[in-house]
């Protein structure tokens, strides 16, 4: 009898290994998937601030080559386009304001959508305002996230 009940206190500490194991992994990937949001975030926010500042260095470090950017008139810049217009101040923003932001994770992928309400001031135009519901795409690289595609469409008027 001796033996059988060393048998059920191994079993019975193997499960509670496995049980704590299971926990601890949990716990690790809910804090990684949070950890991904606020760093998404913070991505999302600094890219704000380099769309008004024009900041050529901070904006090249936000995006992927491969980006596109479709602006809510269809036109669809590529990276370089993109950067070039806010640097030269083509697309100038004077004032954005991001509002409503949802971010989900999927692996490597983060969907960011928001409301962008912005007071503009493009090269030859009068100063005017918009008011866009975005989404972005952000892909996680190994020097942090990095936007892959943009799309901005005008907001629906409701009935």
């Amino acid at each position: 009898m001796l033996i059988i009940f060393d048998s059920n206190i191994k079993v019975i500490m193997i499960k509670k290994l496995l049980l704590t194991l299971s926990l601890i992994t949990v716990t690790i990937i809910f804090a990684q998937k949070n950890n991904d949001q606020q760093s998404v975030a913070e991505a999302s926010e600094k890219l704000r601030l380099a769309m008004i500042s024009g900041d050529k260095a901070i904006l090249e470090s936000l995006i992927l080559p491969e980006l596109t950017y479709g602006h809510s008139g269809g036109h669809i810049d590529d990276a370089k386009e993109f950067v070039e217009k806010l640097v030269s101040k083509k697309s100038n923003f004077l004032s954005i304001e991001n509002t409503n932001q949802s971010i989900q994770i999927v692996d490597k992928t983060a969907i960011v959508r928001n409301h962008l309400y912005a007071k503009t001031h493009d090269l030859g135009k009068e100063q005017g305002e918009v008011s866009l519901d975005i989404l972005y795409v952000w892909q996680k690289t190994k020097s942090g996230w990095k936007l892959l595609a943009r799309q901005a469409v005008k907001v629906e008027k409701k009935k």
